[in-house]
């Protein structure tokens, strides 16, 4: 499959889970936040990995409910056990990884109201430097939107069906599809997105380090974070607590096509399809803040304990 429908496809496959997800929240309700769940994160789960499976049939396939860990999940109605993964020694030699989050935030998604949740599809490709991130979608369902790369190694804003009937108030006479560049932060300010259930004590630490005045917004999933970094809702996003790939390989692919910087808290590359996949920090933001950001981080991480 060529670049080109990489882009589309990623961008196809996040926007059919997002709505098959709104569907589980219509059938199942929000009675039950657990069932809620694990109904919408296996059914988005089976949904990728069959698709996949018939799209690209010769691509190994990291998802966060493909793992071992996992195998006892099971979705209202369903008891089959979960689609399990591309086995680790083929993924690790494979020359094409799709990286997939069916639902990032279940939280939020099992909460009436709530739209900060999102679907990552991201393809990692091995190349002479050992990999890159070649393509990205991020579903946001409940905003109507999604975020995706695009083939000019830019990243495109599509307005979706689903979801609020003007989402982020762009008007109804906007176009279904627009470029999507990351904006630059306000002179003085920086907004920073974080956890609504436990802001972290780092990201307090880093703000009272920096020479601009800090506002902290509660996000929920780690997707609906850097989309709204890449959206001008806030202006940057660290997080130093611990992720997966599928965390964030989706975000991050989009974030880098849309002129953002994304990168660990140290400013190296973030590096995909590893043995382990964990990775444990991140930073997105724009590139003019990113200097101040990552000298504010390092002061905090050389700051004595206490």
């Amino acid at each position: 499959m060529t670049d080109v429908d990489d882009h589309a496809l990623a961008a196809e496959l996040a926007g059919a889970a997002g709505r098959l997800l709104l569907g589980v929240r219509d059938e199942v309700g929000f009675a039950d936040a657990r069932v809620l769940k694990d109904t919408g994160d296996l059914r988005a789960h089976e949904y990728l990995m069959a698709a996949l499976a018939e799209r690209c049939p010769g691509d190994a396939v990291l998802s966060e409910e493909g793992r071992s860990s996992v195998a006892g999940k099971r979705a209202e109605g369903d008891d089959r056990a979960p689609t399990r993964n591309t086995a680790t020694a083929e993924r690790l030699t494979a020359g094409r990884v799709w990286i997939v989050d069916p639902l990032d935030g279940t939280r939020e998604f099992s909460e009436e109201g709530r739209r900060d949740w999102a679907v990552h599809v991201a393809l990692w490709v091995r190349d002479g430097n050992g990999g890159r991130l070649a393509a990205g979608a991020v579903a946001l369902p409940a905003q109507g939107l999604t975020l995706r790369t695009d083939a000019t190694g830019g990243a495109s804003l599509v307005r979706t069906e689903a979801g609020d009937p003007d989402p982020a108030g762009l008007g109804a006479a906007q176009p279904r599809e627009v470029p999507l560049h990351v904006p630059a932060p306000d002179a003085g300010k920086l907004r920073v997105a974080v956890s609504r259930t436990r802001p972290p004590e780092f990201v307090r630490q880093l703000a009272e380090r920096l020479d601009v005045d800090v506002e902290l917004v509660p996000i929920g999933s780690a997707g609906a974070k850097i989309s709204a970094v890449l959206l001008g809702e806030v202006d940057a996003y660290v997080h130093a607590g611990g992720q997966y790939e599928w965390d964030n390989a989706a975000p991050a692919a989009v974030a880098l096509g849309a002129g953002a910087h994304a990168s660990r808290v140290d400013g190296s590359p973030l590096k995909y399809n590893r043995e382990d996949p964990r990775l444990p920090d991140i930073l997105v933001c724009h590139p003019v803040s990113a200097s101040m950001l990552l000298t504010g981080i390092a002061e905090v991480d050389g700051a004595p304990a206490g």
